[in-house]
């Protein structure tokens, strides 16, 4: 058994391997010689792998084997901010945090038991396939409208509404025994920058980084979360460098300040925003990171590692110090889980929340139900790869998209805008041609309703339609809940968990 006590027997080579999360992906793992590469990797002593894509049965199986091959514990991470299913074939996908947040009221008991049934069954999918290291929650503050990474990834725009659905996550996980991590400290809601494609600038001081995005990242140092990603973040009155590479970030106000003692990760570190720094896993290291995250090349990074080493450029302290905290939280991690997962009954669980999300934002018309969908013209705006194989399709006969010429005659308009948020995308919403092509036909109509399927800021730019609903995703199990909505077999019982000045 691995014991903090044994660090010394380690040699300088695995210990920097330690220090690294490499990429996994789930969709080469039956791949002979990816699976002899993964495998080198786990007998050189890697800290772990963060994972994108497989299914189930192969995923869990490769997992086991190179948890056997590892001499110590490996983290086994994985980006599941929707659950398991986000990544993992064969799982479950739960609703965005925003979907989440609108879904469930804080002072009602029975939400709070059903948000307690959710997490519990993401930690149990996650624990089923070996995901050990859930990278959530995210705690950042959505302040800004047009962020195109966090957007509805965010609880909400209020820290305290974060905070308390953060510290929930956080306590249900760790109680089930994962390594819950909080992202992406100091706050990467309030730019409209994506860091996987520029370095996003926040022009605030210290305080009013205390005043909200700080605000839910000391909540969940209280509420006991083991690690915490620090974003690729220049906040030019705290340091000249970012904030995953800045010791007064990470060693001055995250350790010494706000008294975090888990682990701390950056965000991988193939994104764009650290294009043109020289020396990022020293610089980090230096900062006070424990584990670097997605380096391009795991076995270059060592080598560099080793050099400034022997060239005292790094203090062999600092490594052992993150190598110590390490091997703490590995020590805790659990074995091989060998239980059943009911994975129709959290499909279920999945679907009454994303029922329970959607949100009327805006009725200044008598009547919301659409009765007669002859009398309806569906337009489809947004992202088309997301709407092409709608399942509102199957309920309206007269449908167009944005670009087609429409006439609306004596229908009524519905427009349903898709967006999504992605890395490397730059957007979460339409483009402005769009907006303006919309509120010119909204103009044409007596009446209109808009349904956002993903970003509800969206909806800010149509205030002149007499109904808005807000349904945080694009997925078809959020779109057949609006429709439940729409034919009254459900109520709009959501509240939106952010402001939208209409």
């Amino acid at each position: 058994m691995l014991t903090a006590d044994m660090t010394g027997r380690f040699p300088l080579e695995k210990k920097l391997y330690q220090l690294i999360i490499s990429r996994l992906d789930g969709e080469k793992i039956l791949e002979a010689s990816y699976q002899d590469n993964i495998v080198k990797l786990a007998e050189k002593g890697i800290g772990g792998f963060i994972i994108f894509g497989g299914r189930k049965e192969e995923t869990r199986s490769f997992i086991n084997k190179i948890q056997k091959v590892s001499e110590i514990p490996l983290f086994v991470a994985s980006d599941i901010e929707r659950g398991v299913g986000q990544q993992i074939q064969g799982t479950t996908q739960f609703p965005c945090q925003m979907a989440v947040s609108a879904a469930i009221d804080r002072s009602n008991p029975d939400d709070v038991r059903i948000l307690k049934r959710f997490i519990k069954a993401l930690a149990d999918e996650a624990k089923d396939v070996g995901i050990n290291m859930p990278f959530i929650p995210v705690l950042d503050v959505n302040r800004d409208p047009d962020n195109p990474i966090i957007c509805t990834r965010a609880f909400s725009d209020d820290p305290e509404c974060v905070s308390w659905f953060g510290s929930e996550y956080i306590i249900e996980l760790e109680g089930a025994g994962l390594i819950s991590c909080a992202k992406h400290f100091p706050g990467h809601g309030d730019t409209s920058t994506d860091s996987h494609i520029l370095m996003p600038v926040i022009s605030k001081s210290y305080k009013d980084l205390l005043n909200a995005d700080l605000v839910p990242f000391q909540e969940a140092i209280k509420a006991g979360v083991s690690s915490i990603m620090i974003g690729h973040l220049s906040i030019p009155d705290i340091d000249t460098k970012p904030a995953s590479l800045s010791k007064k970030m990470i060693t001055d106000i995250l350790r010494e300040e706000l008294g975090f003692d888990g682990l701390v990760l950056t965000d991988a570190l193939i994104m764009s925003a650290l294009d043109n720094i020289d020396n990022v896993p020293l610089q980090c290291i230096e900062a006070g990171a424990d584990i670097l995250l997605h380096p391009a090349d795991p076995d270059v990074t060592v080598k560099e590692l080793i050099s400034a080493a022997e060239s005292k450029r790094v203090t062999e302290e600092r490594i052992e110090d993150a190598f110590k905290r390490i091997i703490r939280v590995k020590t805790g991690l659990q074995g091989e889980i060998d239980h059943d997962i009911d994975y129709q009954r959290n499909a279920v669980l999945s679907s009454q929340i994303t029922d329970r999300s959607v949100s009327l934002i805006k009725s200044t018309s008598g009547k919301l139900l659409v009765p007669d969908y002859s009398k309806v013209h569906l337009i489809l705006a947004g992202d088309s790869e997301l709407f092409r194989s709608s399942p509102l399709r199957k309920y309206f006969t007269h449908i167009s998209t944005i670009d087609d010429e429409i006439e609306f005659e004596n229908r009524y308009p519905v427009f349903a805008i898709f967006t999504s948020v992605a890395a490397w995308k730059g957007s979460s919403g339409i483009s402005e041609s769009k907006k303006e092509r919309i509120r010119q036909l909204i103009k044409k109509a007596r009446r209109s309703m808009v349904i956002s399927f993903g970003s509800p800021y969206v909806l800010r730019h149509f205030k002149e339609a007499q109904i808005l609903i807000a349904a945080y995703e694009a997925t078809g199990q959020a779109q057949e809940a609006v429709m439940k909505c729409l034919e009254g077999r459900k109520d709009f019982r959501g509240k939106i968990p952010v402001s939208l000045a209409l």
